[in-house]
């Protein structure tokens, strides 16, 4: 451990690795914010933070069964030449729940005509924490495995692990607050969940698709939209 902390190279490792989970992270922050959305006010905050605490626990979890992690990539069965392994498996139905869930959103923002308050009233926290687990499942697959190719040492891990959390949960709320009082920035967010749902599709069939693509486009739609909020504020002065 004491080897670990005066190590430069342990050092260098943890921040590249903090900083690669938060921004894999950001998928699983916007997930989180549309669906505690929907929840009353005392309960969103609680289950903002529970979500991520799921998804720390999990990750860990995942970290310190890496023999289970590397089995996962072995294929289990071929269909139509194309090989399936158990994490090919979990991101084909993850990238198809977020798909389907996302997509469902935008529905309902766009077409739905029952009252907001009788679909609040439908959604239950528990099942609100079910999706977030679900979901969390295949994001926390997705981010360790990656981790796992990049360092050794399972202590810089788990360290990099609880200290991106860590900073989720400072900006998670703010995060939240925003997209949920910008109609706009909520359906920019909702696009992106359904662009990673397909990312996480391909990448099921053996189709990888860097995900910086679609992060500067995230960032880049955000930034004219920022501006759009500016103009119109400044408009109805």
């Amino acid at each position: 451990m004491l080897a670990l902390l005066s190590d430069p190279q342990a050092w260098m490792a943890f921040f590249t690795l903090t900083a690669l989970e938060l921004v894999l992270g950001i998928d699983n922050i916007i997930f989180i914010s549309i669906l505690v959305d929907k929840l009353p006010a005392q309960q969103k905050e609680i289950a903002r933070k529970l979500g991520l605490f799921l998804a720390m626990f999990m990750r860990i979890a995942l970290l310190l069964t890496l023999s289970w992690i590397v089995g996962l990539t072995t294929p289990l069965f071929t269909l139509l030449g194309q090989d399936f392994s158990g994490r090919d498996l979990v991101l084909l139905f993850g990238g198809l729940f977020l798909l389907w869930k996302s997509v469902g959103e935008i529905h309902e923002t766009l077409e739905s005509n029952q009252d907001e308050q009788a679909t609040r009233s439908a959604v239950t926290f528990q099942g609100i924490i079910f999706q977030i687990i679900l979901i969390d499942l295949v994001f926390s697959l997705d981010s360790i495995i990656t981790a796992v190719g990049m360092v050794e040492s399972v202590i810089v891990m788990i360290a990099a692990v609880i200290a991106s959390v860590g900073l989720m949960m400072v900006f998670a709320s703010a995060i939240g607050k925003f997209v949920s009082a910008h109609p706009t920035i909520k359906m920019l967010a909702l696009a992106f969940l359904v662009a990673i749902g397909v990312i996480l599709i391909a990448e099921s069939f053996g189709h990888h698709i860097p995900k910086g693509y679609i992060y500067s486009a995230m960032a880049f739609s955000v930034v004219v939209e920022m501006l759009n909020l500016r103009l119109r504020r400044r408009i109805q002065r």
